[in-house]
Order: structure tokens, then sequence, then C-alpha cells
């Protein structure tokens, strides 16, 4: 079938598109398309080639400027409007493509060529069953351009009643697409379209997808439109009780949120502080209708306010003071004080200096914890006691996460908090008894905090901003460092608190306890004095310890009953000496066992460290007829077992030498006896003890009363080193021993001891047993 060619005036659309069956009116200013409308108007039947421009701002359009395919129309008005400007009202009729332009001056001549539509639908379905399908899709293609232009109430719904009264399906596809609100490329797209088939799924498909993108529309404008009234309602009654406060006359009063907001400006803080703190208030102003959520931030937003970000405190820089107030404070304890001291003169001279970690280490009583207090007061810091007993839980010292139930920062920004500082002396109390469980490693939190390369960006999970904890100066307090794991021990100033010397103890008593203790019992110094004798006994008889604790107890039952007496009996002054000591403490409850009077075979004295100090143990050996057993009794531990063992061993190996029968051991029984056995004996330092007492025994030679020994012993008898020296040094000294045999390794530890330790003993260095044997054994004349 041949195509019919036409030669028709061509105006070219800027921004839209004419489809069959459209009736519209347009303006056209350009004098090539008013030439072209002219021309149109002189020709039969007023046609017209309408196709649309892809630039809209070629002002002379050529060939490759506009859609190849257009619409041919009749024009049905035109009329003259101001400035040149012509209104012109067409009707679409029929599809047609370009060919050639035949010229463009004065106006644009197109050769187009009708497009027929193709008829695809009968095919598609077979002739049986095409006028169900077309009746069909006719009736839902109209249900969706129903529903379409229900939604767009701007449009006029008798078009809807008009195209309901169409049956023919091409008709209604070409009404729907002329009269649907469609986009200029989308009904571009249409027209070009010459397959009837085609065209009904195209013009279903962009009905469909412009209904979802106003339901998309709607539904984003309805929840705009909500958030907009909810600020516009809290504006309104924020407005009303800005006025009601006005009548008030609290005009002044700020809100919780301009109160934050007010304090946040003020706050002086790192910038990442600032932003984290700004952001919590905003979300704080949005939470206000939800309780809960507004009473967690809140909680935040004033714990972070309250944290002393760049608060510190003025270091006190006067030497001679900080050694005044620790002398006041302390008796004894010189390395404390030098460290302490040292310290202060490095930060004084570089105005900086890194704040070490001091570990005080020491049996309990012997004032760690007091130290850290004092030196706090020499350094004029804040003081800060956090303590770590039975912490085994990581947040506690990290913190807990907000999204948690009671969530709060951890002990250290907690400590901070309190200190109001962030230059504070925190004091990491009884760190030794820190304890891990399931929860975590507490104490791999704590390396952070330890470590001065780490803790200068400490981060509180509560908190979640960085704390700078590099000029908090730590002291931590411990009895025993087998219980710290060595990362932790390797960041930390190890300072050994040793045992007090029974001088020291009757110093520390006169010049601190017993003062302290007529003011807590409300006594005056003329009414209660206790000589130094019986601070003496005390120590000595009705204590047993390291350090002071039980002596201020003691001095404190003194003052309690003293204070009686002065009441019921109306005495004015009482006075407490070693002869009525037992008046008020009853009865002696500990008495040093004393060094033997007489030489004994297979007993010999040991020393021993406890937590309290030192002690002396008696070791006895007996041999008897047997099969050769050994019996350890006196509840040793495994290793004072094994000493006992290597010692045997070592005799055994000497015995030749010293005229022991070869089938001596086979035929005896060693017995080997540490008095007091309900109390658990253990440690490696009772190996030349034990040797000794069984050397003694089974060669039958006097061991010295006068001599006590401590050391550990190899199978080839050579003497290892121990420690506690100065501990055991005094448990001798207090039992009257005269002569101490130590490792000859721990010589260099006895130049470190104070004369009133070593005075009247006799120290001598051992190396090996022969030197052991040579010193303990009673040489016969």
């Amino acid at each position: 079938m041949e195509r019919e060619v036409r030669s028709l005036p061509m105006v070219a659309l800027r921004g839209m598109t004419v489809l069959p069956e459209m009736v519209i009116h347009f303006d056209v200013s350009r004098q090539a398309s008013i030439e072209a409308i002219n021309a149109a108007m002189l020709e039969e039947g007023q046609k017209i080639f309408l196709t649309g421009q892809k630039d809209f701002n070629i002002e002379e359009p050529g060939i490759g400027d506009v859609f190849r395919v257009g619409t041919i129309a009749a024009v049905k008005q035109v009329v003259k409007l101001p400035k040149n400007i012509l209104r012109v009202l067409v009707a679409g009729e029929r599809r047609a493509g370009l060919n050639v332009l035949e010229f463009t001056d004065p106006y644009l001549r197109a050769n187009v060529t009708v497009i027929e539509d193709v008829d695809d639908i009968r095919e598609q379905f077979g002739e049986n069953d095409a006028d169900t399908n077309l009746e069909a899709m006719a009736r839902g293609l109209k249900e969706i351009y129903t529903e379409f232009m229900l939604k767009n109430p701007k449009f006029p719904k008798d078009m809807v009643k008009q195209i309901n009264e169409y049956t023919d399906l091409k008709k209604v596809i070409d009404m729907i697409a002329a009269n649907c609100p469609l986009s200029d490329t989308d009904q571009q797209e249409i027209l070009e379209e010459a397959s009837l088939l085609k065209r009904y799924h195209l013009l279903a498909f962009k009905i469909v997808n412009e209904m979802q993108i106003m339901d998309i529309k709607e539904d984003i404008q309805n929840k705009v439109k909500e958030r907009v009234d909810k600020h516009q309602r809290e504006y309104i009654l924020r407005e009303q009780l800005k006025l009601i406060r006005e009548e008030l006359g609290e005009d002044n009063t700020l809100t919780d949120a301009e109160e934050f907001q007010e304090a946040a400006d003020k706050l002086e803080a790192p910038e990442e502080v600032k932003e984290k703190l700004n952001k919590e208030i905003k979300r704080f102003k949005s939470s206000m209708n939800s309780p809960a959520e507004s009473g967690v931030i809140r909680t935040y937003i004033e714990t972070m306010l309250e944290m002393p970000w760049d608060k510190m405190s003025e270091d006190n820089e006067d030497i001679a003071y900080a050694k005044q107030v620790l002398e006041e404070d302390h008796y004894g304890l010189e390395k404390v004080k030098e460290r302490v001291l040292e310290f202060l003169a490095v930060r004084t001279l570089t105005k900086k200096g890194d704040s070490p970690i001091l570990c005080l280490v020491g049996p309990p009583g012997t004032g760690k914890t007091s130290v850290a207090r004092s030196l706090a007061r020499a350094l004029n810091r804040s003081y800060v006691r956090i303590s770590l007993g039975g912490v085994r839980d990581e947040a506690e010292i990290r913190g807990h996460r907000k999204t948690y139930v009671g969530a709060m920062p951890g002990r250290i920004a907690n400590g901070l908090k309190s200190a109001g500082v962030k230059n504070p002396l925190m004091l990491l109390d009884e760190i030794d008894k820190v304890s891990t469980d399931y929860k975590g490693d507490t104490f791999s939190a704590l390396l952070e905090v330890l470590d001065s390369e780490q803790n200068k960006k400490f981060r509180d999970h509560y908190l979640e901003v960085p704390i700078d904890l590099s000029e908090v100066l730590f002291v931590t307090t411990a009895n025993t460092l087998q219980t710290i794991p060595k990362p932790l021990l390797d960041r930390m100033e190890i300072i050994e608190v040793s045992s007090y010397t029974e001088n020291e103890k009757i110093h520390i008593a006169m010049e601190h306890l017993i003062p302290k203790q007529l003011d807590k019992h409300g006594l005056k110094p003329g009414q209660l004095t206790i000589s130094k004798g019986a601070v003496w006994k005390m120590a000595r008889n009705y204590t047993k310890e390291a350090g002071v604790r039980q002596l201020e107890r003691k001095i404190g039952d003194i003052c309690r009953k003293a204070a009686r007496e002065i009441l019921e009996n109306q005495k004015e002054r009482i006075r407490v000496t070693e002869n009525n000591l037992h008046k008020y403490l009853g009865q002696e409850l500990y008495t040093y066992q004393m060094a033997n009077q007489v030489d004994e075979i297979g007993i010999v004295r040991g020393l021993a460290w406890t937590s309290v100090g030192g002690d002396t143990l008696q070791i006895e050996v007996n041999v008897m007829p047997g099969k050769g057993e050994i019996l350890l009794t006196g509840q040793m531990g495994d290793v004072m077992k094994e000493s006992a063992r290597t010692g045997i061993s070592y005799i055994r190996s000497i015995s030749r030498n010293h005229g022991i029968a070869d089938d001596f051991f086979e035929e005896h029984d060693i017995h080997i006896h540490i008095p007091e056995g309900a109390v658990p004996k253990d440690g490696p330092s009772a190996g030349i003890t034990m040797a000794t007492a069984m050397f003694s025994a089974v060669t039958e030679q006097k061991v010295r009363a006068d001599i006590a020994m401590t050391g550990e012993i190899t199978l080839r008898g050579r003497v290892l080193p121990i420690g506690g020296l100065k501990e055991k040094l005094l448990a001798a000294k207090s039992a009257g021993i005269r002569t101490v045999l130590i490792p000859g390794e721990n010589e260099k530890d006895v130049g470190e001891l104070s004369a009133e330790i070593t005075k009247g003993l006799q120290i001598l260095p051992v190396s090996h047993m022969n030197e052991v044997l040579e010193q303990a054994l009673v040489k016969e004349i």
C-alpha cells in the first residue's frame, strides 16, 4: 500500500507535543512560525505539520534540531495579540514523519509522510477472541485513566465521562493520550509508536507509573505536613509559655535546653567535645516529647558539662614545703619521700614532665594509702581514691555504653568529675585484688589508663569522646605483685613499702597515732598519757603485724577505757605504762619464740616472711630406725616439701665425706617437723635450714642455738637468694638471735637497711652449704 506524502507548512514547538485527537492552543512569536501559520490559513484545509524542538534555545531550527515524527493538525482559530504574537487553536489529526525541509525562508515547509496505525491487536489475539480482548483492554485503560484523573482534581471530570462513551480501542487510546497530563517526553514517545498494541501498553505503563509517583509524593507531603504542624504547635506553645513567664515576672528563666546550650558555650573543652555536646543538645530539643529518651540525653549532657576538660589546678613547686608535709605525716618511708621530691623537682624544672605511675607495694597497715593522701596535699592537688578490690567488670573502668539501661561513666571518668580538675592525684587502691570474669578483662582495661603513651586519649564508653589522662598523677597500691600481670606491672614504677621496725612503730605511735586517737575520743593530752614502754609492749606482745593498724586499734581501746574511767571515777589524769598495760588490754596475745638457751642436735632456727612481717621457724628433725622413709609434718606447702627432698638428696651425695654409712638412709627414717602444725607454711627460703637440721640429726652434731638462717638450696649445695630480708632480720632480732646466715647474693641488700635493724646482728653471707655447715655446727674440742 502506497503511503501518502504531503507538503505542509511546519511549526517547531518548544516545550510541548501535539497528539492526534488533541485540541490545544499555543502562542506563536517567532516570525518564521507566524508566516507558517499564515501560509496554512491560505491553503486548502488549513493543515499544518507540528513537531517538537529538541533544544529550546535554538531560534532557527533545522531538520536536525526537531523530532522526525510529528502531527498533522488543522488550524481552527488564530487570534492576534499585542507585541506581534498569534494565539493559535489547533486540532491534531494524524501522525506523520518528516522527510525533508523544502525551504526554511520565509517559513519552514516540510515534506512529510503520513504514518498509518498498525492494528496488530487482532493478529495478537486472533479473530475469534479479538473483540472480547479489545473490549477488556478498552475498559481496563478507561479504569486506569479514571483513577488517574481522580488523583488530579485540577483537571475537568467531564473528560472522563466523554472518554467512557467511546468503545473503539484505537479511539480510546488516542483520546486518553491526548487528554492525559503526561510529560512532553512521554507524549513524544507515545506519538512515535505506530503499533496500536505497543502504544496501549506504553500508555498504560506511563499512567500507572505517574500514579505511583503521585502516591509517593502525597505520602511525603503528608509526612512533611505532620512535621511542620508538630513544630508549629511546639512553637506556639513555647511562645505561650514565654508570654506566661513574662506575665509572672519570670521572663529571665531559661528552658533546660537553653541552659545546656549556654553552659556548653562557656565550657572550656576541646573542639571534638563541643561538637559532640552541641549534637546531643539538638537531640535533647527534638526529644522533648519522649520523656524516656530525653532523660537519658539529659543525664549524658549533664555528665559532659561536669567533666573538667581543660580545668587544671596549679601544682605547688615549693620542694621545702612538700618535704615538710611528708615528714609531718609519715615517719620513715625514705624511698617513697625521696621519689616524690624527685618528681616534683623534675616537674618544676621542665614545667611539664610526664606524671609517673607509682606503685606502692607492701604489707597491710604500712601507710600506702595515707602516703598518697599526703602526696596530694604536698603537691596541692585534688585527691581521688578509687578502690579496685573485687572489681571484675571491664565496664567499671571504661564505663557502660549509652545503649544499656542504667549506663554510667567508668570509675576513672567519675573520679575526674568528682575532682573537678584534669590533673588530680588519683589513687587506685588494691590493684592486686582486681579479678577477671566473662564480662571482660579488667587488667587489660587498666593497661590503657596506666600507659603514658595511650592515656592521652583514653576513651570512656559512656562519654564517647577522648579524655586526657596524661596530667593525672596515678598512684597504685598493692600487697603483692604476684597477681598483677607483667604487662601492667611494666607500666608502673615499683616502690616497696616494707615492714616497720619496733622503733619506727614507737615513733609513729607517739607522733601520730596517740594524738589522733586522743582527738577522736575527745581526750586532752593531759588527761591520758601512754609511755614509750607501753607502746613498745603493745607493738611486741599485743600485735603481730608489719604495719601499725592493729597498734592504732589497741591505742583506741585504751582511750575508750580511759574515757570511761575519767567519767566514772572523776580522775583528772591517767598514765598507762608497761606495768599497768594489762589492766586496759588484758593478757598478752603474742609471745616471741626466743632463741634456744643450749645447742641441740637436729634443731635449727629458720627465718620466714609472712603477710604481717617476718617470723622465725624452728625446724626439728629426728632420725629413727626404719625403712628409709621421709616424714614431713607441720602443714608444709609443696615448695617447702621439695626443698626438704632436695636437702636430703644433697646430704646423701656428701655422706661419704662425713663418715655416714652407705646403708644409713635405707635403714633409718627421717622425720622433719615444723611446730605450730595448724599454721600452713610455704616458701622458697627454708632449704638450707632443713638441710642443716637433717645433717645435724644424721651426723649427731649440735647446731648453735644463737644462729638463724634463710636461703634456698640446690642439689649441688649452692645457696640461692631470697626476698623479704628486712622483715626476716627484724624477726631474728626480736627473737634474740645474734648471728644470721643469708645468701651471698643478698649481701648487697644489707647496705640499704638502716643501722637500727642491723645493730647487734652478725650477718654472714654464705654461697654454699659447706659454709652454712661450717658456721652453724658446733665444733667439738
